[in-house]
């Protein structure tokens, strides 16, 4: 089969594409012939060895998938060759063959295609769980989410807003507010042009958001931290900007505010039970309309380098996913 393969650790440069033998079956394995893979800022952190979770190279990156059941392990029995799929496995998913576990594999509603399917699990299910059940963001609350143009902010834009509470979208320039704005946020910061904490303070009374969802980290994570209400929760969801912040307990202490460290991957573990439920909310939504994600490009699997290149330079909203 083609994979992509990262040889050593290094920059998405030294990516290629060969030919490799296809993954042994595992126990409570789904074995699935990949239609589309979704591409995430973390996949440029594994290959640079940056990623909580190391891999010894050489080894296949990608996290996400798409496509159809061929093969199951004898002791699985809710999915049946042919079925249209999407799964999150540990790595393996920029190639033509996956194997699975699982539990951590979906069967798709019929209206969803292979790109949008293989751009869904990770980002829609980041922003759910750690909304719903890590942050207990509750209808009537006020919710700011930085970055809210990029493949995981738009999910919590429209998230947030499913759960009822009212959305404030924080991004860079007119385009990627506008695009926030179509996807159900109520209100709009640009924060290159208007001062984040100063905004967020008019739009609600004086009173600061009650739950913040920051996938960018740096200057943007302190502004928002002092957005906050008190008692309110901040989700540290990610590092884009490249700056990992620190945070100033006594701020935490004045107002009893909490910060929250999300890792939606553990969760694959530590309770999967929960994703599932997680999943089964987020797959109802899609079929009632409530869920509009964003694929803004399609590129060849053998140009994943240059989908992990536009990721890291901030120049994609929505997800990017490769076909094969």
């Amino acid at each position: 089969m083609r994979a992509v393969i990262c040889p050593s650790l290094g920059d998405e440069t030294g990516l290629r594409t060969e030919e490799v033998a296809p993954p042994a079956m595992i126990a409570g394995g789904v074995r699935i012939a990949i239609a589309a893979a979704g591409v995430n800022f973390a996949d440029g952190l594994v290959i640079a060895g940056r990623y909580q979770e190391k891999l010894e190279p050489p080894f296949i990156p990608g996290f996400e998938v798409a496509g159809t059941v061929i093969e199951t392990a004898p002791d699985v029995t809710g999915f049946t060759a042919g079925d249209r799929v999407m799964a999150v496995v540990d790595s393996g998913g920029f190639a033509e063959q996956v194997v699975a576990r699982a539990t951590d594999t979906h069967r798709l509603p019929d209206r969803m295609d292979w790109a949008t399917a293989a751009g869904f699990p990770i980002v829609y299910g980041t922003s759910h769980h750690s909304l719903a059940a890590r942050a207990a963001l509750k209808a009537g609350e006020t919710l700011l989410v930085l970055g809210a143009a990029g493949g995981v902010g738009l999910t919590a834009v429209e998230i947030g807003r499913a759960l009822g509470a009212t959305v404030i979208a924080s991004a860079g320039g007119p385009a990627k507010t506008e695009v926030a704005r179509a996807h159900g946020a109520h209100a709009v910061i640009d924060y290159r042009e208007e001062p984040l904490r100063d905004r967020v303070k008019a739009l609600t009374g004086g009173k600061g958001a009650d739950v913040v969802y920051d996938p960018v980290g740096g200057d943007l994570f302190d502004q928002a931290l002092r957005s906050l209400a008190p008692a309110g929760r901040l989700l540290a969801i990610g590092f884009a900007s490249g700056a990992i912040p620190q945070i100033p307990a006594n701020i935490l202490l004045v107002k009893n505010l909490s910060v929250i460290g999300y890792h939606w991957g553990a969760y694959r573990r530590l309770d999967p039970a929960g994703l599932a439920d997680s999943f089964r909310q987020l797959l109802g939504w899609f079929d009632q309309g409530l869920l509009s994600p964003i694929v803004s490009r399609t590129l060849p699997l053998d140009r994943a380098a240059e989908a992990i290149g536009l990721l890291k330079s901030r120049q994609a909203s929505g997800k990017l996913v490769l076909t094969v």
